[in-house]
């Protein structure tokens, strides 16, 4: 009987954290948009939009430190999910959606930090996507390919446009829709355990 409450327990904990990373990526969608409004997709004007924003726009730097702090916990909450999830044993066959929706809601979270490397268009984000573009260059047969498609030949504004594209639009769909999916799991699956306790 202690076994199971653990296990209850930790399903609960499971479920509210992906109540957690659901609020967070809206969080970060919200923000996301209100910060497109004066964002500018270009290798001169990224940085500069993004300090006018900080410096002139009302409530600006709290937008932006928003979406900043919900972007990196997302990948906090959701690794930590899948920890909690794996401690009460929902890796069975019958939590397979919950699994691969809260492993790809991960990949995806970690997609949406690594396009927003290069946003800023600052020094340390410009030579750190340098050095990530060498390990994907290096990836066999698919990764030179790859590598132009991200930067449109060269390190300029038609990258820093695929990566706010695939930033703004792509990912961040994504994650809304995974964030939505994942819940809907777990909260269908708590649903599945009481109806079989209820049985029992």
């Amino acid at each position: 009987m202690q076994t199971l409450d653990y296990r209850v327990t930790l399903q609960r904990v499971a479920t509210l954290m992906a109540v957690i990373a659901l609020s967070l990526v809206l969080l970060a969608g919200l923000t996301g948009v209100l910060l497109a409004f004066y964002y500018e997709p270009t290798a001169g004007g990224a940085h500069n939009s993004l300090q006018f924003i900080s410096q002139n726009v009302s409530g600006g730097a709290l937008i932006r430190s928003l979406h900043d702090i919900a972007g990196n916990a997302i990948i906090g909450v959701a690794l930590l999910q899948l920890v909690v999830m794996f401690l009460g044993r929902q890796f069975r066959s019958s939590w397979y959606a919950a699994w691969v929706s809260g492993i790809l809601l991960t990949l995806v979270a970690i997609a949406l930090s690594w396009t927003a490397i290069i946003l800023d268009w600052d020094q340390v984000g410009y030579w750190r996507f340098k050095l990530e573009l060498g390990t994907i260059e290096s990836i066999p047969l698919i990764g030179e390919g790859l590598q132009q498609i991200l930067i449109g030949g060269a390190l300029n504004s038609i990258t820093v446009q695929h990566l706010y594209t695939l930033h703004g639009y792509v990912f961040s769909g994504v994650a809304i829709a995974l964030s939505v999916f994942h819940l809907a799991t777990l909260v269908y699956q708590e649903q599945e355990r009481r109806r079989t306790a209820v049985s029992s």
